[in-house]
């Protein structure tokens, strides 16, 4: 076990732990603190007999459990209490506990406490799981030993004590990850910000902060790597502590990553060179020209560029994210779940040359939907919506400019079952059929792979 790893744990023994979220990323918390014989007290929403057998085991381990609507409501005595990421850290009991003396505190602020190797961070609002994909890929094809983590992969907390320090973490990080962390990652990438997840930030401006912490906390040899196209990233670099490198689709940049003759170029100031032709880029699409170079400027010094053109010439992309899922009777079914805001949604429809049958609405995150509606009048054949949005969405279609009644038709439904139903009765040979939501699932879905994965059930029955 390494020692930084080992040293946390050390201090944590003889005091009671409380863990806010019995989830994917806290369970193995709970093991690695029960395993190293740290009293734990795990709290989770959800009641017993939800969790498939998991709230025995922890029990018969030794955890206390605190389950039901009143599960934030038993952390007296904690002394560290470590939240989930869904939930704010000024609640009024998590507030109440920091007011008594428990540090507040989750696993992914442990994880970077205690990692011995270089970490490479990204965020966004948008391409953020494509972008973290690609780099530790890239990293892997490098011949680099990469751990996978954050929203994607896994938790790594639990793996810290196996890693080197040759080896490299690659994380993809949420605003609600990275609204109380302290430390940033050697490396960071800002693919872009849009309004995003206002249901649970305050404001636009605490949704940016939040993602900004992901370098603020950086010395002089941080790195960060922002989308100069982007309005919001672009000023940020005025923030930056340590080095800044900008990429750009829309201009060539003296220093940094750019497309220019059909190709993504890297700048030093002192030269440049030709690493990736578009062409040789497998997956479709403007905002995955983006994600290359958000991820060739996170590795670049790390991985040579005949390795990223074999790579990208074979990489057909994350599921749920532009997947072709099957074609039948000359139709095209695409499933691009993971959109799950206005902007991922428009860069999905720009990805085809053609007018797509669009599938949307989902779960009300209170952003905007207004940009939405002249895309949809460009790129979209039918409109089909579902959800508890779709009555925002058909606003913002039917108000935009030039709108006609036909232009495109939008129907509602009633659910996706009879969304996917409704987009068989009327496509013809060569048309395709994309699911994108611009909105969360959690109205009909645990998350967006559920969803996903029930399109795709769904579209391989007809």
């Amino acid at each position: 076990m390494s020692s930084a790893i080992q040293a946390y744990l050390s201090a944590l023994r003889g005091r009671r732990a409380a863990v806010v979220g019995i989830g994917v990323s806290n369970t193995p918390l709970i093991e690695l603190l029960l395993g190293a014989g740290i009293a734990v007290t795990a709290c989770d929403r959800r009641a017993r007999g939800e969790f498939d057998g998991l709230d025995e085991r922890l029990e018969r381990r030794g955890a206390i459990l605190h389950l039901g609507a009143d599960y934030l409501d038993h952390l007296e005595g904690a002394d560290v209490i470590f939240r989930t990421p869904g939930l704010r850290p000024d609640v009024p009991q998590l507030e109440a506990a920091r007011a008594r003396g428990s540090v507040i505190t989750s696993e992914m602020e442990a994880f970077f406490a205690v990692c011995p190797c270089p970490i490479l961070g990204i965020t966004g609002s948008d391409g953020k799981t494509t972008t973290t994909t690609i780099a530790a890929e890239l990293l892997k094809a490098a011949g680099r030993t990469v751990h996978v983590g954050g929203n994607i992969g896994r938790p790594l907390l639990a793996d810290a004590a196996e890693m080197s320090p040759e080896d490299i973490a690659v994380l993809e990080l949420s605003s609600f990850q990275l609204m109380t962390m302290d430390r940033s990652p050697d490396r960071a990438v800002i693919t872009n910000l849009a309004p995003n997840h206002l249901d649970v930030h305050k404001s636009m401006e605490e949704y940016i902060a939040a993602k900004t912490n992901i370098f603020t906390h950086q010395g002089p040899e941080g790195l960060v790597i922002l989308n100069r196209d982007n309005a919001v990233t672009r000023e940020l670099a005025a923030r930056a502590r340590g080095r800044v490198t900008m990429f750009s689709r829309q201009a060539p940049l003296e220093q940094g990553v750019y497309v220019e003759e059909g190709a993504i170029w890297v700048s030093n100031g002192q030269g440049r060179r030709r690493v990736l032709p578009l062409g040789g880029i497998l997956l479709p699409g403007d905002h995955n020209v983006e994600n290359y170079m958000a991820a060739i400027a996170a590795v670049d010094g790390l991985v040579p560029d005949p390795v990223i053109r074999d790579f990208a010439k074979a990489f057909g992309g994350v599921a749920h994210r532009i997947e072709l899922v099957r074609t039948l009777d000359g139709v095209r079914y695409y499933n691009d779940s993971i959109a799950s805001s206005p902007t991922r949604t428009i860069a999905g429809l720009r990805s085809f040359p053609e007018k797509v049958i669009l599938i949307a609405g989902g779960y009300d995150k209170h952003i905007p939907f207004d940009v939405l509606g002249p895309e949809i009048q460009t790129h979209v054949k039918a409109l089909i919506l579902t959800g508890d949005t779709a009555p925002k969405i058909r606003a913002a279609v039917e108000g935009a400019p030039g709108y006609r009644g036909d232009n495109p038709p939008v129907s509602e439904t009633g659910d996706l079952g009879e969304a996917v139903a409704a987009a068989r009765t009327m496509a013809k040979p060569g048309d395709m059929v994309l699911l994108s939501p611009a909105c969360a699932s959690f109205d009909r879905f645990k998350n967006f792979a559920e969803r996903g994965d029930t399109f795709k059930r769904l579209v391989n029955a007809l």
